[in-house]
């Protein structure tokens, strides 16, 4: 992929509780020592992401991005036993693999993916 991921971003009025849904679901990892006011996500693998409090600017809670994932249907389980909602059940997709929507306990739009097809 000639421009793959390499970061994002999610801009939240509740970091703490954008921190606590993802490192529930995920088990993703924060550093909030190394930019004051900013936090560093690390998931585990390329790419890194970040969070911030949404500014007065931004009319929402936002990020736009599709995440990998090997198990979907346990993911989504994750997600409505930690507050999220599934806008959008599994779906396959020919030759990729099969997708899912989520919305954060925020309303915050994830995409998932599982890959393989």
């Amino acid at each position: 992929m000639p421009n793959p991921l390499c970061h994002f971003e999610f801009m939240t009025a509740d970091p703490a509780k954008c921190r606590a849904f993802y490192g529930k679901v995920f088990d993703w990892a924060f550093d909030d020592q190394s930019m004051p006011g900013y936090t560093l996500i690390q998931p585990g693998a390329e790419p890194n992401g970040g969070m911030m409090k949404r500014p007065e600017v931004a009319p929402r809670a936002c990020l736009t991005v599709y995440f990998s994932v090997t198990d979907l249907e346990a993911t989504l389980k994750k997600v409505r036993d930690h507050g999220g909602k599934v806008l959008v059940e599994a779906t396959p997709i020919p030759n990729v693999g099969t997708y899912a929507i989520i919305a954060d306990p925020e309303n915050v739009v994830v995409g998932l993916l599982k890959p393989g097809g």
